[in-house]
């Protein structure tokens, strides 16, 4: 760990809580708690008996995805824009910790839902931290690794600024997010909220949307399919996957503990474009061709974290691997693949 990490992150503190530990969590606020990643969370919150109000306005949440936890004692459902005055139910509620993880994630709902995503990341960043203050509650806020855009520095550490175009089309989701890093450690310094800002690799598992534009649910779909699974430029632009679970076990340990970041949390193991189509390919047995397409507009072209800040502050580290976890995703994407002409190909 050197010196210059440490000189960024002058209010961390080491945490003797591990990823595991029994959470001192006893109510939370999830914004995007429908989401993907949101409503793993919510589950794993549950499972460790904590009250779940999850806010979402279900603009890019999988179908039926805030069905799936109703009626388990603890969880409540709010349908609301987390850019919009919050309702009371928010605002007049007390709670340990509030994730903050409302935005569109995936390049096809940002790019969709551009203006939206810039107040998810403005608005909503800002009625996330007035809850908790009010309430005297920590933050926790989902940031991303877009925030290093196409870097120039691998693998990328949290002391790394980032190489972003601004005005790309991409934009929307990387200022948005780095304007709520910016905002969120100001009211830190300015008012004393306690907060923790997560830079979240890509992550992936069960309950993706299959046509949410990400590469492993896009290949997965089209694998299943039979049809030629498409690469973006040449395949040999990187990526660092981390298995859902392992993403929301950082955020949690992040939440139980008094460190601000920013943190990578995200797996270091990388592995091209290319090789992760060919895995989902074999994995899914349909013999479907990998067939090229042209080179995404501002696509970083290595991806990688290092996660030694959230391995010695947090106790964490990613321990699913790719064998493991690309197995039980393709597996999920096969199960819930529609039927067609009556039979489940």
């Amino acid at each position: 760990m050197t010196n210059e990490v440490f000189d960024l992150v002058t209010t961390n503190k080491r945490t003797t809580r591990g990823p595991d530990d029994e959470t001192r969590i006893r109510r939370a606020l999830v914004t995007g708690g429908a989401g993907f990643v949101g409503s793993h969370l919510c589950t794993a919150l549950l499972d460790r008996g904590v009250d779940v109000v999850c806010l979402d306005d279900l603009s890019t949440s999988a179908p039926g995805a805030h069905e799936l936890l109703a009626g388990r004692p603890g969880y409540h459902f709010v349908q609301h824009d987390v850019s919009e005055p919050l309702p009371a139910s928010c605002t007049d509620t007390s709670f340990d910790v509030v994730f903050h993880l409302a935005s569109p994630a995936s390049p096809v709902d940002y790019l969709r839902m551009p203006t939206a995503t810039l107040r998810a990341g403005s608005s909503g960043t800002e009625a996330a931290l007035q809850v908790a203050e009010k309430c005297g509650a920590r933050v926790v806020l989902a940031s991303t690794s877009e925030v290093y855009g196409d870097p120039l520095e691998h693998p990328q550490r949290e002391t790394y600024w980032g190489n972003v175009n601004p005005v790309g089309p991409r934009s929307v989701y990387d200022e948005a997010k780095r304007y709520a890093e910016a905002l969120t450690f100001a009211v830190h310094r300015e008012r004393g909220v306690s907060v923790g800002v997560a830079r979240i690799f890509n992550t992936y598992g069960p309950g993706m949307r299959s046509d949410d534009g990400r590469a492993v649910p896009t290949f997965c779909r089209q694998a299943l399919d039979g049809e030629p699974i498409t690469v973006s430029g040449d395949g040999s632009q990187t990526r660092s996957l981390c298995f859902v679970d392992d993403t929301v076990a950082g955020l949690i340990a992040l939440a139980n503990s008094d460190v601000t970041g920013p943190v990578n949390i995200g797996n270091p193991d990388e592995l091209t474009v290319l090789r992760i189509a060919e895995i989902i390919g074999d994995l899914a047995g349909t013999g479907a061709p990998i067939r090229f397409v042209p080179a995404v507009a501002d696509d970083p072209q290595r991806r990688c974290p290092d996660v030694s800040l959230a391995a010695h502050l947090l106790g964490w580290q990613p321990r699913v691997d790719y064998e493991r976890g690309l197995a039980v995703t393709v597996e999920h994407f096969r199960a819930v693949r529609p039927v067609r002409s009556g039979v489940r190909r």
